[in-house]
């Protein structure tokens, strides 16, 4: 088995260009904390999931499952709004698909985003993080299977899944606008259950600072491609283990919207001073 077929990337990849001449170099997946950024997306194209050959449908209510091509912050751009999961009954190659078009399409820099569950006791609800690395405890590895050398090299190193520079100027420009942003550790579980106190203990000795269901599998496969990626978590609930609550899916929402703001405004100074550099 491919660990994905050229020739499935490149058919998607044709469908786009059918349909929007752009060039992007920057690729977004619009998750929690970002989706609002749609609309800040001058889209010259916008193309249902149902509409690309071996794209997934998304099935969680709060993503719309769709492609926003276009232009923001000074870069052609493809989004995806609404992304998908391995709870969702998904393959980890069928959740990292849109990546592997993203690369092909001619984008060289990836944005994450997320809500997580936070562990570190020193951050709050609301709080910003900035992914500096991730532990993989999802039982699954996108990457597995047959290597394509066209797609990325058989061995990945992940010395640096997340650009440390893209971190550097994301953390600088957080300061400049008084948004608590910290620098930590994303831990990728499958759900979509929430932890037990004992998992929570466990995720914290190892070392991580906020868990989600998401983000890994798309970041292996976007340092396979040779992209940069920037990712970010929203800390939406607290998971210190002698202080638990009954978590409500309501409250964890509001929390990322209203932290979305701040995130938005993060990423698109990011990408403005990108746009200067080039």
């Amino acid at each position: 088995m491919l660990v994905h077929s050229w020739s499935d990337v490149d058919e998607a990849t044709c469908e786009v260009r059918s349909r929007w001449k752009g060039r992007p170099t920057i690729g977004i997946v619009l998750g929690t904390g970002l989706g609002a950024l749609a609309e800040e997306i001058v889209a010259e194209a916008t193309i249902p999931y149902s509409d690309l050959p071996h794209f997934p449908h998304s099935t969680v209510e709060t993503h719309k499952g769709q492609l926003v091509c276009g232009r923001f912050a000074g870069h052609q751009v493809v989004a995806m709004e609404g992304r998908f999961h391995l709870y969702e009954g998904y393959t980890s190659a069928q959740v990292t698909f849109p990546i592997r078009v993203m690369k092909e399409l001619g984008c060289d820099i990836l944005v994450v985003s997320n809500a997580a569950g936070g562990m570190n006791p020193l951050h709050a609800k609301g709080d910003i993080v900035v992914i500096d690395d991730h532990i993989n405890l999802m039982g699954v590895n996108p990457l597995i299977g047959r290597n394509d050398d066209r797609l990325g090299p058989r061995f990945t190193d992940m010395i640096e899944p997340y650009d440390r520079g893209l971190q550097d100027l994301a953390l600088r420009i957080a300061l400049e606008e008084n948004v608590v942003a910290h620098r930590g550790v994303y831990v990728g579980v499958t759900g979509p259950n929430l932890e037990t106190r004992a998992e929570y203990r466990f995720l914290r000795a190892i070392g991580a600072d906020v868990v989600g269901m998401s983000t890994v599998p798309e970041v292996l496969v976007a340092v396979h491609a040779g992209l940069r990626v920037l990712g970010f978590s929203i800390v939406t609930d607290l998971c210190l283990p002698d202080a638990l609550e009954p978590v409500k899916i309501d409250e964890i929402l509001a929390v990322a919207r209203t932290a979305e703001g701040k995130l938005r405004t993060i990423v698109r100074r990011v990408l403005e001073e990108l746009s200067r550099e080039i």
